[in-house]
């Protein structure tokens, strides 16, 4: 189970940065890296208690920083571009349409489907989303919330 949570962060934080437009992640191994370690310290954190807590916490950071980075390594340009491009259908979709992409150039492929929306509390129009991926055959999922800027582009927030 914290497995299966672990990569679905990292295959969450490897597709929503692609709705920062004006953002360049450049490879995937570090974005990986950096989202795997996000998610395993914080996955780390429930897990361990008292001065446990440290270890668990280091533990997670770094076995999430791996599996993100080999994660990564394995979603390529081709497929942030395809999901980009679906994520960009997704912010206007009707709630529940699924939204598919996918590299036919390595076999991965995904959806994306507005789940709800709503407003945050400084006004701005919202969207929650869910993902599933398959990199390299692998199934994952993720979830993540994004939020319309003044200028009309969209920033993750959750």
């Amino acid at each position: 189970m914290i497995r299966k949570t672990l990569i679905g962060a990292v295959a969450l934080s490897l597709l929503l940065p692609a709705c920062q437009q004006t953002q360049s992640w450049g490879g995937g191994e570090t974005l990986g890296t950096l989202g795997g370690a996000a998610a395993g310290g914080l996955i780390g954190s429930q897990i361990g208690k008292g001065t446990g807590n440290v270890a668990a916490t280091m533990t997670g950071v770094l076995l999430g920083g791996f599996l993100g980075n080999r994660m990564g390594a394995m979603v390529d340009e081709g497929d942030r571009a395809a999901a980009a491009r679906a994520e960009q259908r997704a912010y206007t979709a009707p709630i529940g349409q699924q939204i598919t992409w996918n590299n036919p150039e390595n076999g991965n492929f995904g959806t994306i489907t507005p789940v709800r929306d709503g407003y945050s509390s400084t006004g701005a129009y919202c969207r929650e989303f869910q993902q599933t991926i398959v990199v390299g055959g692998q199934k994952q999922q993720g979830y993540g919330r994004a939020c319309q800027q003044p200028d009309g582009t969209w920033k993750i927030v959750q």
